[in-house]
């Protein structure tokens, strides 16, 4: 069940983590730690194999993979034993990852997109490829008439002003492929109507947005548990600094707004209110590739009696993010497979604001997975 994985941001840190992560879990040279769909309860012949996937994408930057995953190892984020066992694989690497195409209007920019990827699908003979956004943030993009309706869209895109972000034509031209399409960000991509309707039309499915790597990750865990006790939330405010490419994207207002957002969501969601506070993000370029969370939570119980919990996470967001990228790959080429268009609600369990009406506990989320991966099998 050959599977194509096309990156979009095939050069970044998160793209070629996960591209180093797979060919040396393919060579026997490292453990699937991380991988969820490697647990015994999501294990399934419906998934593709790890050793099923091929990888390929497109960026707007030319750094050679393999300099990009020897920086990785310099930064403490990949092992350089394993750059060094494969490098022959990593420089093959590179005629797969192309060039961002651009054409005279955002209609000819996703044709090219498209063909890429299709030409990708028959060379390697793959019987699905998953699109997976794995670039910088997006500001929030700005309300056009075109996002509620396809025939719209589509007549939109042949002008010469720019109606969709970056993400969302990725989305437009991998559905237009019929391809599935998975935004492990939280720019727009596929949260319109327009490609809602796509998506339905083309019959693929696609998940997202913003992967669940670190504090919100403990945030879906806490939160349900002062819910589930009863304990009234006062206030949960948060500090992220981080370094590395990521974090100089979100040094700019629009990202930064975009991706704090996204990040309180849960809260709410959880609670059933939304308490003091916010979230902060700060870019600390001597921390590299690794980012460090503090949170501080005000609660109350009972009696009125006030309580506080802190907590810090130290991590490094491409370790964290290239298995779930793996996890998503599989379960989508898998619901693909088996007849899944639209949204997929199901992978909320990844995501900091997933698609559809869904729990945002992780528990509830990680049981919800489970019932997918059997439905599939």
């Amino acid at each position: 069940m050959r599977t194509g994985v096309w990156l979009v941001g095939g050069r970044g840190s998160v793209a070629v983590t996960s591209i180093v992560g797979a060919v040396a879990l393919r060579a026997g040279l490292a453990e699937p730690t991380g991988c969820v769909t490697e647990l015994p309860q999501l294990r399934s012949p419906a998934l593709p194999g790890l050793a099923d996937l091929v990888f390929g994408g497109h960026d707007v930057i030319a750094t050679p993979i393999l300099k990009k995953a020897d920086a990785l190892a310099d930064a403490g984020v990949l092992p350089g034993r394993l750059v060094t066992a494969l490098q022959p694989e990593l420089a093959a690497m590179d005629a797969e990852v192309r060039p961002a195409p651009r054409g005279a209007t955002q209609a000819e920019t996703a044709a090219l997109v498209a063909a890429d990827i299709d030409e990708f699908r028959r060379r390697h003979e793959l019987g699905r490829v998953v699109v997976v956004n794995v670039s910088s943030t997006e500001p929030a993009a700005e309300p056009h008439e075109a996002h509620a309706a396809l025939d719209v869209l589509r007549e939109a895109l042949r002008g010469p002003v720019p109606v969709l972000p970056p993400s969302s034509l990725y989305a437009y031209a991998a559905f237009t492929a019929g391809c599935s399409y998975v935004d492990f960000t939280p720019s727009t991509g596929a949260r319109l109507p327009a490609l809602a309707q796509l998506a339905h039309e083309r019959g693929v499915p696609y998940a997202g947005h913003d992967g669940k790597t670190g504090e919100t990750l403990v945030k879906s865990v806490l939160a349900p548990m002062f819910a589930m006790r009863a304990l009234a939330v006062r206030s949960w405010s948060g500090a992220n600094l981080l370094g590395g490419g990521d974090g100089a994207n979100l040094a700019q207002p629009a990202p930064n707004a975009a991706k704090a957002a996204s990040k309180q969501r849960v809260l709410a969601e959880t609670l059933g209110y939304q308490p003091q506070g916010d979230t902060r993000i700060e870019y600390v370029e001597d921390l590299g590739e690794f980012k460090t969370a503090w949170d501080l939570v005000t609660f109350r119980g009972f009696l009125g009696t006030a309580m506080r919990l802190e907590f810090s996470w130290h991590g490094c967001d491409s370790a964290l993010a290239a298995p779930l990228v793996l996890d998503l790959v599989r379960l989508t080429a898998a619901a693909h497979r088996a007849g899944r268009s639209g949204p997929l609600p199901e992978l909320a369990f990844f995501f900091k604001d997933p698609l559809g009406d869904v729990e945002h506990g992780l528990s509830a989320q990680f049981d919800a997975l489970v019932r997918m991966v059997e439905g599939l099998a």
